[in-house]
């Protein structure tokens, strides 16, 4: 627990002061703000489509041992196959066990945040399976041997004279190529390899119920070139992207575009309904689709916190979140980062060592306010804080704290008993580090506000 909280502290406040990092993410953050701004304009009734998407994904989760059979069945019906993994280890394995199957070595990805989360390419590497990032943002950042920064725009961290830079060493591009000149490069690079891949692996937006179906949103094509080519295509999707009908598309598809990017919709989607059926001219001979748990039921088993499932990982928590603004996406050290991750983490990855995300919010409720699917997020957070506590998961000068303050605030007698230099001393001695060696120190008064107002009613009793 300590380790992992006192790196997020060290990793926060290197990067809160971090100037060029700072001016990139608001540059970003400031073109996505403008963009779903006009996005979301454009739909006719936007409180109305969040609560319908609310309810929908309530009655889903809340019903999901239902659905995820019915989901099996109906993909299974038109000649797909559906493995049940537990947790990363069987997920590793599972796709292992397919590729060796196979004899496969070359392997191509369109993005997937599943995968991240199972550490896919590092465990397909150690095997000796070629992995490649085919999204052009997670191949910027796998070239540079980092994970993704944010959710949704995994290269949001850096500016495009770094990535003219890192092209340049790469591959020898001139320093000052534009963005679309890279973009042509990388094109040119990736284009062969999804001839020569013999698997292609995606994650999912959704699963859906009633046809038994994966849909998939994109805006580079990459994500078709990965299940059109390649013989085998497998498919790793959390068991929360469940949504009962193909119909319910028509809802979900605007919400995740106008959220995520301000698009009216995503350039390129897809629903994929198991391999290549007789009589159709590509799509891949077999397809498996994984449903990862990896602790989702941990979370469903809480029912006060069970909504962290609905979320359809559009991002806008992250980015109207001031906290990930400043701090960054890696300083969370989880695959799902700012808001949302701080919700979910702790259930997925364990209380006792990601409970200081849930106390990295301002708890400003912004968050709330910009999620299509209603998540009461800022709400969950606290009730993760009040779930520490009550499984003893605090340290012992923290218990001791919270115990005198308590005291100290139940009697008005006691708190104004210390004057406002034993109660400095005291924030000095005890809170310096804690606070911040950045920040100046509160500097309480000598008298309290109602010592004040008492000597106030003295002398107009005068």
């Amino acid at each position: 627990m300590g380790n992992t909280a006192e790196k997020f502290l060290t990793d926060a406040e290197e990067k809160v002061f971090d100037r060029d990092h700072r001016r990139i993410i608001n540059f970003n953050m400031g073109r996505y703000h403008t963009s779903v701004a006009r996005g979301t304009a454009r739909l006719v009734n936007l409180a109305t489509a969040r609560n319908k998407a609310h309810t929908i994904k309530w009655r889903t989760i809340e019903n999901l041992d239902k659905y995820l059979p019915e989901f099996e069945a109906n993909f299974q019906r038109r000649g797909g196959k559906v493995i049940w993994a537990n947790d990363v280890e069987e997920a590793q394995q599972e796709i292992l066990q397919i590729l060796e199957t196979a004899g496969a070595k070359r392997v191509v990805k369109s993005k997937t945040m599943a995968t991240e989360e199972i550490h896919l390419n590092e465990f397909l590497e150690q095997n000796n399976i070629e992995s490649l990032e085919t999204d052009l943002g997670e191949y910027i950042v796998q070239l540079l041997g980092q994970k993704p920064y944010h959710i949704v725009t995994p290269a949001m961290h850096l500016s495009k004279e770094d990535i003219a830079k890192l092209f340049n060493e790469k591959f020898g591009t001139p320093i000052d190529a534009t963005p679309e000149q890279l973009t042509l490069k990388a094109r040119e690079l990736l284009r062969d390899k999804y001839l020569q891949a013999d698997v292609g692996i995606t994650g999912a937006n959704f699963l859906i119920a009633d046809t038994g179906s994966i849909a998939l949103s994109e805006n580079e094509g990459n994500t078709r070139l990965s299940t059109t080519f390649p013989k085998i295509h497998i498919a790793v999707v959390g068991i929360e992207k469940m949504i009962p009908s193909i119909a319910d598309l028509d809802l979900f598809w605007p919400l995740l575009s106008t959220h995520g990017t301000g698009q009216n919709l995503t350039v390129y989607n897809s629903i994929l309904t198991g391999p290549r059926q007789p009589g159709e001219t590509d799509g891949p001979e077999e397809m498996y689709v994984i449903l990862l748990d990896n602790g989702r039921t941990d979370l469903l088993a809480q029912k006060d916190q069970r909504q962290g499932l609905y979320c359809i990982r559009c991002g806008a928590c992250l980015n109207a979140c001031p906290i990930y603004q400043n701090v960054g996406g890696y300083t969370y050290n989880t695959t799902y980062s700012g808001p949302i991750g701080s919700v979910i983490t702790p259930h997925m990855k364990g209380m006792e060592e990601f409970k200081h995300l849930s106390y990295a919010s301002s708890l400003c409720g912004r968050c709330t306010e910009v999620c299509p699917v209603k998540i009461d997020i800022h709400k969950m957070l606290l009730l993760n804080r009040r779930d520490a506590v009550k499984e003893n998961i605090v340290t012992k000068p923290e218990k001791w704290g919270w115990q005198i303050w308590k005291k100290a605030m139940e009697s008005r007698k006691l708190t104004d008993f210390f004057g406002g230099k034993i109660k400095n001393l005291a924030l000095r001695t005890l809170f310096k580090n804690a606070w911040g060696k950045y920040r100046e120190m509160p500097n309480v008064a000598e008298r309290s506000f109602a010592q004040r107002w008492a000597d106030e009613q003295k002398a107009k009793d005068q």
